[in-house]
Order: C-alpha cells, then sequence, then structure tokens
C-alpha cells in the first residue's frame, strides 16, 4: 500500500511501514513544509496514497469535502511511540487494503 505521513506524524511511522513492506512518503520530502492541510491532502489524493495523520479536527473536514479519497487514517497520540505503532499494525493486519481504500480509520 501506499502511504502519505502529514508532518505531525512520527518519523519511526514511516520506517516501519517500510519495513512492513509499504510504501511511505513524508510530507516534507514532496511539498515545502509550509503546505498547507488542504494542499497535503491534495497530493494523497493526486497519487493515490493512503493519507496518516493525527490532526483529526482538519482533516475530517477535508475527507468530507473531498468524499472520493484513497483513505484516511488518523493516528491517535499515545503514552509511547510503541503503543501508536502497535496499534497502527492491529488496523493494517485487521483491516487490510479493502477496509482502508476510500475509508476513514482510526489507530
Amino acid at each position: 500500500m501506499k502511504f502519505f505521513l502529514d508532518h505531525d506524524v512520527p518519523g519511526n511511522i514511516a520506517l516501519l511501514l517500510r519495513h512492513w513492506g509499504h510504501e511511505a512518503t513524508e510530507l516534507r520530502d514532496a511539498l515545502a513544509a509550509t503546505a498547507t492541510d488542504n494542499e497535503a491532502f491534495a497530493y494523497a489524493r493526486a497519487n493515490a496514497m493512503i493519507t496518516i495523520t493525527c490532526n483529526r479536527d482538519d482533516y475530517l473536514v477535508l475527507a468530507a469535502a473531498h468524499q472520493e479519497h484513497p483513505g484516511l487514517i488518523i493516528l491517535l497520540r499515545r503514552r509511547s511511540r510503541q503503543m501508536e505503532t502497535s496499534r497502527l499494525l492491529t488496523l493494517l493486519k485487521n483491516a487490510g487494503e479493502q477496509g482502508l481504500s476510500n475509508n476513514i480509520n482510526f489507530a
């Protein structure tokens, strides 16, 4: 699967996604650091990437406005990075590509 990571997603998430065999593009590698959430979500949609962000409020509004999107994962902040990555891995295993595509998920 192809993922686009918003600037607020910890860098270790990209490393783990790649380790698990996925493509992970971080915002800083694709867009200017000043890119708006709208620009970031548009980039992910244009490149058929599932967006991962911690910015729940703004991205839920964007997903509602653009009902056609490859998928959105809201990564909830946990007490530890290990817990965040564990929740993401559980989501990927349980939902699979079909459950993530064109849906909004929370990890």
